[in-house]
């Protein structure tokens, strides 16, 4: 069985990753304690497999340490680590049979005897046997010693994968994405085998994932990333339940996200009503997102708050997804019954079912300088502003530039565009798209738009000069 010892066996420090001038992951500290079950998970290019890489000493940190045991090994290299890895392509030699491939690592390992003249000695061959045929009976392939890897199935090259892996009994097994080559069934499955393999062996399994269902199936830990940052760290529950900002609840789980307006402590404003809520801290009237999971509306409730029409139904299953309409808001339900599209329906939400958040931002603040008569730089590209009365600008000056979010106008002609930049994240907000665009010189923008737009779209930006407000850098 795992033992939870609360002991850090992988340490984390300050870890920055520059690849071709762009921090992939970026002043990343986490700590993993020795026996957990951590899930990094995350986007495409969100820095997770650099940073599992970087524990396994297949690549050194730009910048940071790295520490196992309390040892700091970010200059060792991987073979004299104690860590092995099971890899997306599993990585098995084709031309070895299955025992082979697993006894690959032992034919290799020295082992301390004092005995022997050196101080250490090389696995017998029957030591080798019985660990193999031990690590063939944890992935329940006992019989399958003798088959050629090429006549084995995806689901079970891959517990010959982790069998290898295990079999050299290392202190962390890294897993990187091991199941996405799967189809669906066995991926379960094989997320079941893992959770039993883990309590089995006791050690620290660190997996990186983009599938949120693994994630919240498999781990105690869960690392939320984002461009090569870390959102938030916690078990499966605290971040489903209490997320920290909006892209972790729009990544976790189904969730409405509104913008919302905090009243006083535990009393929250959003679609035009006001409700009790857990949450306490913020500032009188701070504008704050809310976080409501459609599990969490009660539909034709004994006390109702508010109401709204049924717009869409789809059965799925176990519940029906429902869509409701009020005012210009689209709110998620998930409901065991049914009802007719146009029919008005009353609902509510308990305190409990209310998370509130801080904003990200309020407004995109982009700092620059002044590069001629009343026009600044934002991506390498001069704008116009107009002056607030009074303010005086001179070239070379350095400022800050404010940009309500909904002040940018976006086109998928780039051409049309004064910028251009690829939309990285997206979260639809009741009524609005709320956008994340990387500019050219790696400079981020917040976009509200009502329309749709797609991951990693190629899009171009409008500013109109009264939209843009300067005023003097206060640490220049």
């Amino acid at each position: 069985m795992a033992k939870f010892t609360g002991e850090k066996i992988i340490e984390l420090k300050n870890i920055v990753k520059i690849y071709d001038k762009e921090r992939v992951v970026d002043d990343v500290s986490l700590s993993i304690k020795k026996g957990d079950f951590v899930t990094i998970l995350g986007p495409s290019g969100c820095g997770k497999t650099t940073l599992l890489r970087m524990i396994a000493g297949f690549e050194k940190p730009t910048e940071g340490t790295v520490y196992l045991e309390g040892v700091d090994v970010t200059n060792v290299p991987p073979y004299k680590r104690n860590i092995n890895t099971v890899f997306q392509k599993y990585a098995l030699f084709p031309h070895l049979n299955v025992f082979n491939n697993i006894a690959y690592g032992l034919k290799l390992k020295n082992i301390p005897d004092a005995n022997a003249k050196k101080g250490s000695r090389l696995l017998s061959q029957k030591e080798i046997t019985d660990k193999v045929n031990r690590a063939l009976h944890m992935v329940d392939l006992e019989d399958y010693g003798h088959r050629d890897i090429d006549s084995l199935s995806g689901g079970q090259q891959q517990r010959i994968a982790i069998a290898r892996a295990i079999v050299n009994e290392p202190k962390v097994l890294l897993l990187d994405e091991p199941l996405s080559a799967l189809d669906l069934k066995m991926r379960k499955e094989m997320q079941i085998e893992l959770r039993r393999l883990h309590k089995e062996l006791g050690i620290t399994f660190i997996y990186v994932t983009h599938d949120q269902e693994e994630a919240m199936t498999m781990s105690d830990t869960i690392v939320v990333m984002r461009d090569g940052e870390i959102q938030q760290v916690g078990t499966p529950k605290k971040i489903y339940d209490e997320p920290q900002n909006a892209y972790t609840a729009d990544f976790i789980g189904e969730s409405n996200i509104i913008s919302g307006k905090m009243i006083r402590d535990k009393v929250v404003e959003f679609f035009g009503y006001q409700f009790p809520c857990l949450d306490k801290g913020f500032k009188p009237s701070e504008p704050v997102d809310v976080v409501v999971r459609p599990e969490d509306v009660t539909i034709n409730p004994a006390k109702p708050q508010f109401e709204g029409v049924v717009m869409n139904s789809v059965f799925k299953g176990t519940f029906y997804d429902l869509t409701i309409v009020l005012d210009d808001y689209e709110l998620s339900v998930k409901d065991t019954k049914t009802y007719p599209l146009g029919e008005k329906v009353t609902l509510a939400i308990e305190p409990d079912g209310i998370h509130v958040m801080p904003k990200e931002a309020l407004t995109n603040e982009y700092e620059t300088e002044i590069t001629g008569e009343n026009t600044i730089s934002i991506g390498d590209t001069n704008f116009e502003f107009i002056p607030a009365k009074g303010e005086t600008f001179h070239k070379g000056d350095k400022v800050v530039a404010t940009i309500d979010f909904d002040k940018i106008e976006l086109t998928d002609d780039e051409e049309e565009g004064q910028i251009s930049g690829n939309i990285t994240d997206m979260i639809y907000k009741g009524k609005y798209y709320q956008v994340k665009i990387w500019l050219d010189n790696d400079t981020a923008l917040i976009v509200d738009t009502p329309y749709d737009w797609d991951t990693d779209d190629r899009v171009g930006l409008v500013i109109k000069k009264e939209d843009i407000k300067v005023r003097h850098d206060e640490k220049d």
